[in-house]
C-alpha cells in the first residue's frame, strides 16, 4: 500500500512506494527520496518570478550567449579553414602542430588585445551614433513623414483613381491581347 507523506515544506510531497510489510526495515533517520514535487501555488510562483526578475538585470550582458542571432557565423574560423596542405605536398608533423598552435594562440590573444583597446571606444561611439539616429528618426523624420502623408492624402486618392480608371484597364486589355499568342518550339 502506498503511503503519502507531507514534509515540513508545503511545496514538497514525498511518495513512499515501499510495501507496508517492509516498514520495520525502513530507517526513520534517513530522509526518504523525493519522488514527486508539487507545483508551487500561484502566490509562491509570483514571488519566485519577482525574485528572479530582481536578480537578473536587463542591462547585464549575456556572458555565455554572445551572438544569439548568429550575426557573426562567418567568423568561425579554424586553422584548417585558412591553411590546408594537399596530400602531394606536406610539411613535417612538428611544423604542422606548432603552426596550428601558434595560429590559434595568436588569433585568440591578438583579438583580446585589440578588443581591450577598441571595444569600449567603439561601443561608446556606436551607442552615441544609434542614440542620435534614433532621436532624429523619432523627433524629426517620423513627424515630417506623418505631416507629408497627411498633407498628400488627396494626391494618394487621385493617384489611386488614375490607376483604377486609366492604367489598370489599359494593362488588362494589353495582357488579354498578348495572352492569345502561343509559341511552340520544334526541333528540326
Amino acid at each position: 500500500m502506498d503511503s503519502i507523506r507531507k514534509g515540513d515544506d508545503s511545496e514538497e510531497v514525498e511518495i513512499d512506494l515501499e510495501d507496508s510489510s517492509d516498514s520495520e526495515e525502513f530507517d526513520y533517520e534517513e530522509e526518504p527520496q523525493t519522488l514527486w514535487r508539487a507545483h508551487p501555488a500561484l502566490e509562491e510562483e509570483e514571488s519566485i518570478h519577482t525574485s528572479t526578475l530582481v536578480e537578473i538585470s536587463d542591462t547585464m550582458p549575456l556572458i555565455n550567449v554572445r551572438d544569439p542571432r548568429g550575426i557573426n557565423d562567418c567568423l568561425k574560423v579554424t586553422f584548417e579553414d585558412v591553411i590546408a596542405e594537399p596530400v602531394s605536398v606536406r610539411s613535417g608533423d612538428r611544423v604542422w602542430i606548432w603552426s596550428n598552435a601558434l595560429f590559434e594562440v595568436s588569433r585568440v590573444w591578438i583579438y583580446r588585445i585589440v578588443t581591450v583597446l577598441l571595444a569600449i571606444p567603439i561601443s561608446v561611439i556606436s551607442g552615441l551614433l544609434f542614440a542620435i539616429l534614433s532621436c532624429l528618426h523619432i523627433w524629426i523624420v517620423g513627424p515630417c513623414l506623418q505631416c507629408t502623408l497627411m498633407g498628400t492624402r488627396w494626391l494618394q486618392s487621385l493617384w489611386s483613381i488614375v490607376l483604377g480608371i486609366i492604367v489598370r484597364p489599359l494593362l488588362t486589355s494589353a495582357g488579354r491581347c498578348c495572352g492569345g499568342f502561343s509559341i511552340h518550339l520544334a526541333k528540326e
